[in-house]
């Protein structure tokens, strides 16, 4: 039998809570992203665009709890409904993904073409650090766009060696199992809020509508030290907090992203990073629809939010 494995990630410190978002300059944003701009587009990415990338079934931002590492072997609830989410979505020209394992000091892209699959975490079945997600970059469209943000005042640069992360490829390898959808994956600066997540998926709102689809990858409820590996038990605590989040998300979109005013949060997040890639999908997409909830290993939130 595997030990259990005590953590699978860096711990990371967060500097103290910045100003609210209606103060951009804290973000390297020069003016309010809620401004009305010509669209953030991917058409140039492809020589087929604009024409061949009018999607008549626009697609959804997803928002995906990816939970342990173990996610990428696992036969479970969540695993069917990234499958089937996978089969039943038109496919994607591309995938645009924010996970909470790229952490950085400013707004990263990676442009790497051939993104290496990277296994980073330890104390898990060896046949986990065997597998491989050989998908494609886009350089191309990482490169677009880069250029765009940062003609916004938007601080960025693009990242040519950025590999994959599992909070790429765990969930991935159930939603497009042949690896046949290139990504490109955008980094979580560290000083960004769920206010700047959330006018950072605004931004990109219009690639749904190009067949380009927006992931966050985090997860809902993430205190490890709450784990219980293997446990059928719940933490009752971190179902009452989603539970409550996920109430503000269909009827008070400001109180979900002021989400720190529920008592006692940091016994749900005590880092934040694993929630905010839920507020780049919901800058992106705003009408949130349950695809799945669960619990894993007693405190880990398993739930899919689709927003359209």
């Amino acid at each position: 039998m595997t030990a259990r494995p005590n953590k699978w990630h860096m711990s990371y410190s967060k500097p103290a809570k910045y100003a609210p978002v209606y103060h951009p300059k804290h973000y390297g944003y020069h003016h309010d992203a809620t401004n009305p701009t010509t669209p953030i587009s991917g058409a140039v990415a492809w020589a087929d665009a604009p024409a061949g990338l009018t999607n008549t079934a626009r697609l959804p931002a997803l928002f995906i709890s990816h939970g342990a590492p173990t996610l990428a072997i696992e036969q479970s609830a969540t695993t069917s409904a990234l499958a089937r989410m996978g089969h039943n979505l038109p496919k994607p020209r591309a995938i645009v993904i924010m996970s909470a394992h790229w952490l950085s000091s400013k707004l990263e892209i990676s442009s790497n073409p051939k993104p290496k699959t990277w296994h980073d975490f330890s104390g898990f079945d060896p046949k986990l650090h065997r597998i491989q997600y050989p998908v494609d970059g886009h350089a191309e469209l990482a490169e677009s766009l880069a250029q765009q943000l940062s003609a916004r005042g938007i601080a960025c640069s693009v990242n040519p060696m950025r590999v994959c992360d599992h909070g790429v490829w765990a969930p991935l390898r159930h939603l497009y199992p042949q690896a046949d959808v290139p990504i490109v994956q955008i980094s979580l600066p560290q000083h960004y809020d769920s206010n700047a997540c959330y006018q950072l998926g605004a931004q990109l709102t219009q690639l749904r509508d190009e067949q380009i689809l927006i992931i966050g990858s985090g997860n809902i409820t993430h205190n490890l030290q709450a784990l219980r590996w293997q446990a059928d038990s719940i933490d009752y605590a971190a179902k009452d907090f989603k539970s409550w989040l996920l109430q503000q998300l269909k009827m008070d979109i400001p109180t979900a992203l002021d989400w720190q005013q529920y008592p006692s949060f940091r016994n749900i997040h005590p880092s934040d990073e694993h929630l905010l890639p839920l507020f780049f999908a919901l800058g992106a997409g705003q009408r949130v629809s349950v695809v799945h909830e669960s619990m894993a290993h007693h405190s880990l939130g398993m739930d899919i939010y689709r927003f359209d």
